[in-house]
């Protein structure tokens, strides 16, 4: 008997294993969705109520049970709680998320290592202790797997930073070697991926041009892009400048040394960390403190907190989709159509009638931006509306497509933010065949003021919509209240859990010639 019960033993210590094979995965996903930051990690998990998820109470349960009981010594029973977690097993090898766990080399090492003490917890307690006190010992990693991961995460912190300090250094070496590159920095609260993406096609008509890729726009992102795509006949570097934190910007600035710089937009993002407005402005304005003297910073006006920040360093070009005074550089004659946007840029003593796939007046903003850059490096304004022409729109970034079934989609899942928001609902507001449908999490990451602005949000809702499918609980009491406020028909309004909800619901309600906007698409930190 009791060889037996020490065969089940080792098969429960192994299925263990497999079982902190999957948490400790999922842990790391979710801590590297928090930026590897241990003080946001533990905020989440808080919030989130992680700790107390049904997995982490179902073995805690079992733990407890093995020490209160004799269930620890029933080989039958001992096979029910192993059956409970190979069927977690399972559940977490088919389970489907958002944005997955990216095995960087850092997530690398610190799953090797999270997983080497782990078990070497467990081997060692089975060597000096017993096997029984070793499956009570793999329950209570299990269940706790998380505070292993915060401590792994503070252990190898110091190798990590060794490491980065490296890659930067070698970064800063590569720039030094092509001083006839030249630099432009671009960074603001929501819409610097589009406009580096627009200002990067329009450039490369005439010169070759290297684009941080994706949303590859912190520090290492911009380091990882130098060491990993630069190539000694490239021109022009665009470097997005992302910030989550005062003096983020700064640090990229000292490796890049930009020379030129876009400030798309200060606003209401990422408040949580930012806490204030001025510290958003201060942050985004780190760009234009850097830049030399020769150099030249682009200002979207059309933000107050652009607009009321004067820059003295460096000479200044400030855009706005309007005319208006100290403008330099504005749209005139707009028109959309079911075919995209044509409109004229005025600057520099110029005007380019311009035609474009892309919609929205966030668009134009971006574009008139790329154009005063594109200006600026004598491009050719037949070589500009060419470049225009085609640009492609930027997924997931008021994205304009059509379904076979005769259902336009606009997607604007990345990012949601209140003034993009806002002129997503607005876009929506101009489609006249069929319902405006919206589906939406709502917005995220704006501190103190997230209950209100999702609120507004809501009424806006109301004032553009026919039919509204809110997803999720995270900001649904708020959404709501706003939509409600503005005497929507509640008839038209849904309340569902999970996007594949909301996409049963649409299903149901969704026909030929209808419009749906897909605004934000919120990451699996948040439920």
């Amino acid at each position: 008997m009791e060889q037996t019960l020490n065969i089940v033993y080792i098969a429960f210590i192994a299925v263990t294993i497999v079982e902190l094979f999957f948490m400790v995965k999922w842990d790391l996903q979710m801590l590297q969705q928090n930026s590897y930051f241990n003080s946001r990690y533990i905020k989440w998990l808080r919030t989130s109520e992680e700790h107390i998820t049904v997995k982490r109470v179902i073995t805690f349960t079992a733990l407890v049970m093995m020490l209160v009981t004799y269930v620890g010594t029933n080989v039958y029973n001992l096979s029910i709680i192993m059956a409970c977690l190979i069927a977690q097993c399972v559940y977490a090898y088919r389970e489907k998320h958002k944005l997955p766990l990216v095995f960087t080399k850092r997530v690398k090492r610190m799953f090797a290592a999270e997983m080497l003490l782990l078990i070497a917890i467990i081997v060692a307690v089975a060597v000096l202790s017993s096997l029984y006190h070793a499956v009570l010992t793999a329950l209570l990693l299990l269940s706790f797997s998380y505070l292993v991961t915060i401590a792994v995460n503070f252990a190898l912190h110091p190798v990590e930073k060794h490491i980065a300090s490296g890659f930067v250094r070698d970064a800063k070496r590569r720039l030094e070697q092509m001083p006839g590159l030249t630099v432009i920095g671009i960074t603001g609260s929501y819409g610097k991926t589009s406009t580096k993406h627009y200002l990067n096609r329009i450039l490369s008509e005439k010169f070759s041009v290297l684009m941080t890729p994706g949303s590859f726009n912190t520090t290492m992102g911009v380091v990882r892009t130098i060491r990993e795509h630069m190539q000694p006949y490239n021109e022009i570097f665009i470097c997005e400048m992302g910030a989550k934190k005062p003096g983020d910007i700064k640090e990229i600035c000292d490796i890049a040394h930009p020379r030129y710089g876009i400030i798309t937009a200060v606003g209401k993002q990422h408040l949580e960390t930012f806490k204030t407005i001025d510290n958003v402005q201060r942050t985004k304005f780190e760009l234009a403190d850097a830049l030399p003297a020769d150099g030249l910073v682009v200002l979207n006006n059309d933000f107050e907190w652009v607009a009321n920040r004067q820059v003295t360093n460096v000479p200044a070009l400030r855009y706005s989709v309007n005319a208006g005074d100290g403008i330099d550089f504005f749209a005139t004659d707009v028109r959309y159509s079911s075919h995209g946007t044509t409109f004229t840029v005025h600057g520099h003593g110029k005007s380019i009638p311009l035609s474009t796939r892309l919609v929205g007046e966030c668009n134009i903003s971006n574009l008139i931006a790329a154009v005063a850059i594109a200006v600026e490096l004598g491009v050719e304004d037949e070589k500009i509306q060419y470049a225009v022409s085609k640009i492609e729109q930027v997924e997931h970034r008021l994205n304009v497509k059509r379904s076979a079934g005769g259902i336009t989609i606009i997607d604007d899942a990345y990012n949601s933010n209140p003034t993009g928001s806002r002129m997503a609902l607005d876009v929506l507001s101009h489609m006249n065949t069929g319902k405006r449908i919206v589906i939406t999490p709502g917005m995220i990451e704006l501190g103190s003021e997230q209950v209100e602005l999702n609120k507004a949000f809501g009424c806006h809702i109301a004032e553009t919509c026919d039919i509204a499918i809110i997803v999720g609980q995270y900001n649904r009491d708020a959404i709501v209240d706003g939509i409600k406020s503005n005497g929507f028909n509640e008839k038209n309004l849904y309340v569902v859990n999970s996007l594949n909800d909301a996409q049963l619901t649409l299903a149901n309600i969704a026909a030929p010639g209808d419009t749906v906007l897909y605004e934000n698409d919120l990451p699996d930190t948040f439920k």
